[in-house]
């Protein structure tokens, strides 16, 4: 009677053994796939972050391109309008200085010697030979 006992305790042991390394190949390929789907999804994340990454900062360096291109026509279009405005306000000036050096002649002409018009005029005209230059800088800081 003993020795059905110790063939079947006999036999009984390299079966779980057996078993036991079956169930240990088996959790070690279920823990090496488990690694293989986090690498994998870690790989993933940080290529499709990557991903994001270049593409925003792409977007954002085509904004402010645009930005910059909408600022740089606003200026030019106040300078522009800037020019023209000095430019026809020295007109402007140039004809009343004109217009001053005309009269001033026809002062000069017929003024005598008990009037003091002519002081007066000469004033008038250095003040808007002042402001003609004043004018005439502020243009050439403009160009």
């Amino acid at each position: 009677m003993s020795m059905p006992i110790e063939n079947a305790t006999a036999n009984s042991f390299p079966r779980t053994s057996k078993a036991t390394r079956v169930k240990k190949k088996t959790y070690v390929f279920l823990f090496v796939g488990w690694v293989m789907l986090i690498a994998v999804g870690v790989t993933a994340t940080m290529m499709y972050t990557e991903h994001l990454r270049q593409q925003i900062s792409t977007d954002i360096a085509q904004q402010t391109q645009q930005q910059l291109q909408v600022i740089q026509q606003d200026y030019q279009k106040q300078v522009s309008q800037l020019n023209d405005s000095v430019s026809s306000d020295m007109k402007a000036l140039q004809a009343k200085v004109d217009s001053l050096n005309e009269l001033l002649a026809f002062t000069k002409d017929s003024a005598n010697s008990k009037t003091d018009n002519s002081n007066q005029l000469y004033t008038q005209l250095a003040d808007v030979k002042k402001k003609l230059d004043e004018l005439t800088k502020n243009l050439d800081v403009l160009k």
